[in-house]
């Protein structure tokens, strides 16, 4: 995470605390479950997003972005590339401002879209790894 990356992730982990979770699971083995139960830990609000789940974490889960009834900051994805890009359309709905595609998950159209819309948007990286990376340097 270079300069620049450095102080956009800092920034974006520091300002937003309610993260709604697309693709939480409920497998305490999947980094879909170990990654958003990392950042409840450490005061981030998580709100599941799963259709297949009523609760996750402690919270009550939704079957989409668009049913939450509260703010959302952060939209955490944990979904196929080809997933992407209506999770993009719901978040810009939603109001969110920033979205983290997890480790693994790179779509330049999906982000575009995104950025065009005036979210920020984090691709390819793992939120929980960032937060302790930064958290261990002590800059969040």
């Amino acid at each position: 995470m270079p300069g620049s990356t450095d102080q956009k992730l800092r920034r974006i982990l520091s300002t937003y605390k309610t993260i709604a979770v697309v693709g939480l699971s409920n497998r305490p083995e999947r980094p879909a479950q170990t990654v958003p139960a990392y950042l409840q830990q450490q005061g981030y609000r998580i709100i599941p997003v799963n259709p297949t789940l009523t609760e996750a974490l402690g919270e009550k889960a939704y079957a989409s972005l668009r049913d939450i009834p509260e703010p959302v900051e952060i939209v955490e994805i944990f979904r196929r590339i080809e997933d992407v890009p209506p999770i993009i359309e719901d978040a810009i709905v939603i109001g969110a401002r920033v979205v983290w595609m997890q480790s693994g998950i790179v779509n330049q159209a999906a982000a575009a879209r995104a950025e065009a819309a005036g979210l920020q948007v984090v691709m390819d990286a793992c939120m929980g790894e960032t937060h302790r990376a930064l958290r261990a340097r002590g800059e969040i």
